[in-house]
């Protein structure tokens, strides 16, 4: 994360802001207040912050599931060459 630019922490802050209004519009819901500036700020941030960290590459995958789309992959082929035998 030390390698990202300012610009798309600056985005993920806009994400925090925005989720903290939206619990405050939750908040004001449950005391039957409903304030829905919060809502409408909480849609506001999360629309500077997409707009700020749209363009950040997504992370490397980190191989948790590569065995089992092996098998997966491993199945469908056995399955593919069953239809082609059959076929023959």
């Amino acid at each position: 994360m030390d390698d990202e630019p300012l610009i798309y922490r600056v985005g993920m802050f806009f994400y925090v802001i925005g989720g903290g209004a939206f619990v405050l519009f939750v908040a004001s819901d449950i005391a039957d207040q409903v304030d829905f500036d919060y809502l409408f700020i909480s849609l506001l941030m999360f629309g500077f912050g997409w707009y700020f960290r749209r363009g950040m590459a997504p992370p490397p995958s980190a191989g948790r599931f590569a065995s089992f789309k092996k098998w997966r992959e491993n199945a469908k082929n056995k399955k593919q060459q069953k239809q082609e035998v059959k076929k023959k």
